[in-house]
């Protein structure tokens, strides 16, 4: 590197070393270099009575370069090496902490003698999230410190926590407000002249108590449950060394766990959705005109379920927000929800009383759009209808004022059609929240042919602002998540149609990992609300003329079976427990007699999984090769933050590559050759057969 990442210098005899490494000071090789040749000027520094590790910039060590993990000679060995030279210094070493202090960053603290830190410092060990456990030494200092119970919690959950709660811990030794670097400084000289013993992490013993032995029983009993998250296994067998072994020992089980792990499916996989959503931030061609516009109030249109819970979002971060609905009834029933989904979050105790009366006041309802004159941004959250929509966009065009950006909340519907309708299509941006839209973290913020850059830069800051996880997305229908989601849903129908049960469906998909099958999502999202788009694509005649489309979900809609709001959809239900219902069946073959279609018992797990993953795999190349978005990252954030595709697996597109393109496009055929391919359902993409054809692979592909 052409910068000096680590520095070493002595000022008043006391030695510093210094990272340098922007924006997040991550550990690299560069820096664990560095940090061996200070350590070595240290050693040699005979006038230096101890030793400060200080972090410039806004954070201490924020984990490691995830990067380098990709390197095929990526080794833990000589970070843990440094660690242990700090551990063994004869000479007190100070760390200052400040910012976000996690993986590497917890570690490289833990292996000094005095840790302090900065109130608003947040401490954790979140390498789980990345299907890893800390590679140097953290699951063996960490129990030393914390205690086993805690630990296998930090470390087991990724979950961090505030600067406080680790001194109660133990975690670090102090928390003091001012200067880091001056106060690392000041504990130094103090320590020295008081010539206290160090205390070396190392050499700290493990209470073997019933809490010990417990927590380390119910973590290998849970963990057990999860055998697609190796690394959960790992942690609890690492921290098991810690405890009864000694350290050295303990460190090389870690370190062997460490490397099994880095190279598994599980953590490429996870790594890649890592770098997929930071990449999914970044819009290509973003002009220095895309600077957001400042987002202080909020207005939105609709309060029902969907328009109470994004308004939620806000109030969450502290920003006002109005609602806005036709009828007072309308009104009260929505402000009621949000009142007990708040009030439901205290029960758990996830908020206190004052968090939930606070949120609860910066909402406020209206009747009248004039209310919504004020605000810096207005969604509207109303009937899927494109009517409807484009009258309530129209009343938002004249009633904002110059300069607010209005947002359509539409999960199917032309944006551009909309942004149309306001007379000001500049100022408009698709913002698809998904349901319920305060607990899930995907939302694609969709791109018009108008929208003026600094409003989708607004809208991804405002995404990021209120926690979500955002992915710009092109116009067409269903955009990218719902329009790969109809190939997917067409499938399931046919195959319903010739002879599979839903059970059988669901069971096989869900034996990939997704969080639940097609039948049972249907059920839990709306009967109602899925036969109403299929309703509304052919009011609009934008569905294939396929006389046999869909015909399942529109005949159990008719029939009142709208999902578990009912009781009764794909499934009959007791509470929330989804029952097989013989009376679906007998639909299903009702209706494929109507449709000529032959019943089969043929049917296996392996041809529903090709079936309904294959065709949704080929429409999401479809979707790039279109250019409705702009990497294969990002198609595999939306399935996995929005739709319970397992984020093991990696998503949809990057499974892809792992099952094989030629593979695929192979199936695709087959199933064109076996079942006809007269609206085009089985022609594999464009791009599909490029790729297949030049030998690439898709997370190698950029659109030129």
């Amino acid at each position: 590197m052409s910068i000096n990442v680590v520095r070493y210098e002595n000022r008043s005899d006391i030695g510093l070393v210094v990272i340098s490494n922007p924006p997040v000071n991550a550990i690299s090789p560069e820096v664990t270099e560095g940090l061996r040749k200070a350590l070595d000027t240290f050693d040699a520094d005979s006038e230096a009575k101890a030793l400060v590790v200080h972090c410039e910039g806004r954070t201490f060590v924020a984990g490691g370069d995830i990067g380098s993990f990709e390197a095929p000679d990526f080794d833990t060995r000589p970070f843990s090496s440094v660690l242990s030279r700090l551990d063994a210094s004869p000479r007190p070493v100070v760390a200052t902490l400040h910012g976000t202090v996690l993986g590497g960053g917890l570690e490289l603290a833990m292996a000094c003698h005095f840790r302090l830190a900065l109130p608003a410092t947040r401490l954790g060990m979140p390498e789980v999230k990345l299907g890893l456990l800390p590679g140097s030494q953290g699951t063996q200092r960490l129990p030393r410190l914390a205690g086993v119970p805690l630990a296998l919690d930090l470390i087991l959950t990724g979950r961090l926590i505030a600067a406080q709660d680790a001194l109660s811990a133990g975690i670090i030794d102090d928390v003091a407000d001012g200067d880091p670097l001056a106060l690392g400084f000041a504990a130094a000289e103090r320590i020295a002249e008081t010539k206290v013993t160090v205390r070396r992490t190392s050499t700290m013993k493990i209470a073997v108590n019933a809490a010990t032995t417990r927590a380390l029983s119910e973590a290998a009993a849970s963990v057990a449950k999860k055998p697609a998250y190796p690394a959960l296994s790992a942690i609890v067998r690492s921290v098991d060394a810690a405890v009864n072994l000694p350290f050295h020992e303990g460190e090389e089980v870690e370190a062997r766990a460490f490397e099994q792990l880095r190279l598994s499916d599980t953590s490429r996989a996870l790594r890649h959705l890592f770098f997929a959503e930071r990449a999914a931030a970044r819009v290509p061609g973003l002009a220095p005109a895309g600077r957001p516009r400042e987002v202080c109030s909020v207005g939105i249109v609709g309060a029902g379920t969907m328009g109470g819970g994004i308004a939620m979002n806000f109030a969450n971060v502290g920003i006002p927000v109005v609602l806005v609905e036709t009828t007072d009834d309308a009104l009260n029933r929505g402000l009621a929800t949000v009142r007990k989904n708040y009030e439901a979050s205290a029960a758990k105790g996830k908020l206190s009383t004052e968090q939930v009366e606070k949120r609860l006041s910066l909402l406020s309802g209206r009747l009248d759009y004039a209310s919504l004159s004020n605000c810096d941004l207005v969604i509207e959250a109303v009937f899927e209808n494109l009517q409807i929509k484009k009258d309530v966009c129209a009343r938002l065009g004249r009633v904002c004022k110059e300069g607010a950006v209005i947002a359509t909340n539409t999960s199917t519907l032309d944006v551009d059609v909309l942004a149309e309708a306001t007379a000001r299509p500049a100022d408009v941006v698709g913002m698809h929240f998904f349901s319920p839209a305060n607990v899930m973290r995907l939302l694609e913020v969709v791109r018009g042919a108008k929208t003026a850059p600094d409003v989708l830069s607004t809208a991804m800051q405002v995404s990021r602002r209120i926690g979500k996880t955002p992915v710009v997305s092109g116009v067409c229908y269903g955009f990218i998540g719902n329009r790969m989601l109809e190939p997917y849903m067409r499938e399931t129908e046919f195959l319903l149609l010739e002879g599979a049960l839903p059970e059988q469906i669901d069971a096989a998909i869900e034996s990939l990992g997704m969080a639940m099958g097609p039948c049972r999502m249907s059920d839990l999202s709306g009967v109602d609300v899925g036969a109403k788009v299929v309703n509304g694509q052919a009011e609009a005649g934008e569905l294939p003329p396929d006389p046999h489309y869909r015909p399942v979900v529109r005949k159990l809609f008719e029939l009142g079976r709208h999902g578990q709001k009912t009781q009764t959809g794909y499934y009959r239900y007791e509470g929330r427990i989804p029952k097989p219902d013989p009376t679906v069946a007998t639909i299903c073959v009702d209706l494929g007699r109507q449709h000529g279609i032959t019943r089969r018992g043929d049917i296996t797990d392996q041809e529903i999984i090709q079936r309904l993953m294959y065709t949704l795999i080929n429409e999401g190349i479809q979707i790039l090769d279109e250019g409705v978005s702009y990497r294969p990252g990002d198609v595999d954030v939306v399935w996995t933050a929005g739709y319970g595709f397992p984020d093991y697996r990696g998503g949809p597109l990057y499974m892809a590559d792992q099952i094989g393109l030629a593979e695929i496009q192979k199936t695709l055929e087959h199933y064109g050759r076996v079942r006809g391919d007269q609206f085009g359902y089985w022609t594999p993409s464009r791009l599909l057969n490029e790729l297949v054809a030049t030998g690439q692979r898709l997370g190698a592909w950029t659109k030129e």
